[in-house]
C-alpha cells in the first residue's frame, strides 16, 4: 500500500476544501478570507558521497627490490606505468569480489586485438564485464577466495559423480578398486601406453595412484607416440590419497591429453577426500601433485651439456629455440624432461576443467603445482580451466609457446600465474584470486621470470589482456612481480591489493642506468622489445 506523510494528507484536504488547488484567488465560504499557510520546502539533505581518495604515491604504488646491486626505484616504476594510456593508478572501491560494482568500465579499454589475432576486442577492462557477467559461472567452483555467483557449486562440495547402477563395471584398461564413498573406483594404469577413453558412467570415478603417465618420453626430436588420453565431459578423477606416494598425472613429450568438458559438465581432477561430505574444507590444499604436460617446444634453460649457442653457453638456447639437444628436467619428477624445437607442438586440450587441492613440495624450490606446463607448444589448447587451492603455484609455465584463455586461479598458496624459462605466449580473460590468509611470503598474482639469468634466449615474452588480479594475502608484497629481463605488455586489467601491499614490483638483475635489464630500451640483438607497458589498467592498491 502506498504510504502518505502527514503533510500530504493536510495539503490534500486543503485542496478539497478549496475546490481546486493552484488557483490564484479562491472565494471564501463565509466572511473574510481563508489564509492558507504553505510551509516552505525544506532544504534537502546532501546525498552521501564516497570521499575521493588522495592520489596514490609512488612508494605506495610500487615496491623497489635490489637484486645483484641493481634497483628500479618506486618512482621509476610509477613513471613507467603512468607513461601508458588510460591507466587509473588511484582507483578505489571499484570492486565487489572479482566483479566491478558498476556496468561502466573501470577504465577506458584498449583494443586488445592489436596485440595479435589470438586476442578479442572488448569494451571493458578486467576479466569480467560488469557485475552481471556470467562468463565464469557454472564451470568454476566457489570458495572464500572468489564467488562466481549463479548456480556455481562450492569447491568443497562432492563432485557430481552420480549414483552407480547395480553391477556397474569399470571400462576396459582400468582396474576395479571396489567402492569408495559409495562410488565405484576404476583405477588407471601407472603407464597409459595405448590410447584410452574415460567415459562418463554414473557412479564411477577414475582413480590414479602414484606417478601416472600418459605415453613414454620420445625426446626433443622424436615422433608422436600416438598415445592420447581422452576424458569425456563430467568425468571425475581422484588421486588415491589413502596411501603415501605422491599422486600425479603426467603427459610425456609426444603424447596428448584431450580433456574436454562443458560449462554444465566440467571435468574435475581432485583428491579422494573431496568425494565425501565434509572431506575437505575451504583451507584444504596439497593433497596430490597436480597435472603436468610436457612438450617439445623451446626452452631457454637447458640441462647441463644439452644447451645451444647464446650467452648461456652450454646452458642456453638461441632466440628461435633451434637447439636440437636443449632440454630441461621438469620440477618435482626426476628423470622427466621437456623441450625441443617444435614451437607448434601439441600436448592436447584442456577445456572446462577444474583442478582441485594440489601442490606438493618435493624439496625447497622443487614443487608440483596445480597445472605445470613444460615446453608445451602453441598447438596445445587451454581454456576454461580453474586451478583451486594449490599448495604452490596455480599454474607454472616453463618455456614453450602455449596460450591460454579463461583461466582462473583461486586460493593458491604461492603465485597464481608463474611463467619462466623463455615462455612466449598470450593470455586473455584470466583471474587470480589469492587466499586471504596463510599464503607464502612471496605469493604474487603473477610472477614473471625467476631463473636469475637475464639474457638467456628465447627471452620470456608475454601479453596479458583482460586480467583481474585480487591480491588479498597479507604476506604478499605486491600483485605483479616482473623480473629477469622479461618482455611484457599488460592491457585492459584490474589489479587490487590489500593494505600495505603495492601493486607492482619491477626488478632488474643486471646493468646500470639505461641498460638495466627489464626496463632497458629495445635491442633486437638480445631479442628485447624494451620496457614493460601498461595500458587501460585499473589499479586499486593499498586496500583503497
Amino acid at each position: 500500500m502506498p504510504s502518505f506523510s502527514r503533510h500530504q494528507f493536510l495539503v490534500g484536504t486543503a485542496c478539497l476544501l478549496l475546490a481546486g488547488c493552484g488557483a490564484d484567488d479562491v472565494a471564501s465560504p463565509g466572511a473574510g478570507n481563508i489564509d492558507v499557510i504553505v510551509n516552505p520546502t525544506p532544504t534537502p539533505s546532501p546525498s552521501p558521497t564516497t570521499p575521493t581518495p588522495s592520489p596514490i604515491t609512488a612508494a605506495e604504488f610500487a615496491l623497489a627490490t635490489t637484486q645483484s646491486g641493481v634497483t628500479i626505484t618506486a618512482d621509476e616504476q610509477f613513471a613507467l606505468v603512468n607513461a601508458g594510456s588510460n591507466n587509473n593508478v588511484s582507483g578505489a572501491a571499484g570492486l565487489n569480489g572479482i566483479y566491478p560494482v558498476s556496468t561502466t568500465s573501470l577504465a577506458t579499454p584498449t583494443n586488445a586485438s592489436t596485440l595479435g589475432s589470438f586476442f578479442t576486442a572488448t569494451n571493458f577492462v578486467g576479466a569480467v564485464n560488469g557485475p552481471n557477467d556470467t562468463a565464469f559461472q557454472g564451470w568454476t567452483c566457489n570458495s572464500s577466495s572468489a564467488n562466481f555467483g549463479g548456480s556455481t557449486a562450492a569447491c568443497t562440495a562432492v563432485p557430481s559423480v552420480g549414483t552407480p547402477a547395480a553391477g556397474v563395471a569399470c571400462p576396459t584398461g582400468t582396474t576395479d578398486d571396489g567402492t569408495v564413498a559409495g562410488f565405484r573406483a576404476c583405477r588407471l594404469p601407472a603407464v597409459i601406453s595405448a590410447s584410452m577413453t574415460l567415459p562418463k558412467i554414473a557412479g564411477v570415478f577414475y582413480r590414479f595412484r602414484g606417478q601416472t603417465e600418459v605415453g613414454t618420453d620420445v625426446g626433443s626430436q622424436g615422433a608422436d607416440s600416438g598415445v592420447t588420453l581422452t576424458i569425456e565431459p563430467g568425468v571425475v578423477l581422484a588421486a588415491d590419497t589413502s596411501e603415501a606416494s605422491n599422486d600425479l598425472l603426467l603427459v610425456n613429450r609426444g603424447s596428448r591429453i584431450n580433456a574436454v568438458g562443458t560449462a554444465a559438465a566440467p571435468i574435475i581432477f581432485t583428491s579422494q577426500q573431496n568425494l565425501t561430505n565434509n572431506g575437505v574444507s575451504d583451507s584444504t590444499q596439497g593433497q596430490w601433485g597436480g597435472l603436468i604436460l610436457l612438450g617439445r617446444a623451446p626452452t631457454a634453460v637447458c640441462a647441463a651439456g644439452t644447451g645451444g649457442n647464446n650467452q648461456g653457453g652450454t646452458t642456453g638456447n638461441d632466440a628461435n629455440g633451434t637447439s636440437t639437444t636443449c632440454q630441461a628436467p621438469i620440477e618435482g619428477v626426476p628423470g622427466r624432461f621437456y623441450g625441443g624445437t617444435s614451437q607448434a607442438d601439441n600436448s592436447g586440450t584442456l577445456q572446462y576443467v577444474q583442478i582441485r587441492y594440489t601442490g606438493i613440495a618435493i624439496s625447497e624450490g622443487n614443487e608440483l603445482q596445480g597445472l605445470t606446463l613444460g615446453g608445451t607448444g602453441s598447438g596445445t589448447t587451454i581454456d576454461h580451466v580453474q586451478s583451486h587451492n594449490s599448495a604452490d603455484d596455480g599454474v607454472e609455465i616453463f618455456g614453450g609457446t602455449t596460450n591460454m584463455k579463461y583461466f582462473v586461479v583461486t586460493g593458491s598458496d604461492d603465485d597464481a600465474f608463474d611463467v619462466d624459462n623463455g615462455w612466449r605466449g598470450f593470455m586473455q580473460f584470466i583471474i587470480a584470486a589469492q587466499k586471504a590468509g596463510g599464503a607464502t611470503a612471496d605469493s604474487f598474482a603473477t610472477e614473471i621470470d625467476s631463473n636469475g639469468a637475464e639474457d638467456l634466449l628465447p627471452r620470456t615474452y608475454g601479453r596479458y589482456a583482460n586480467f583481474t588480479f585480487i591480491q588479498t594475502a597479507p604476506s604478499a608484497p605486491a600483485a605483479i612481480r616482473l623480473r629477469g629481463g622479461a618482455d611484457f605488455a599488460f592491457v585492459n586489467g584490474v589489479v587490487k591489493t590489500g593494505t600495505g601491499q603495492a601493486c607492482v614490483n619491477l626488478i632488474a638483475g643486471a646493468g646500470s642506468g639505461d641498460t638495466r635489464t627489464t626496463i632497458r630500451p629495445a635491442d633486437a640483438a638480445l631479442q628485447d622489445v624494451g620496457p614493460p607497458t601498461f595500458n587501460s589498467v585499473y589499479f586499486q592498491c593499498q586496500g583503497r
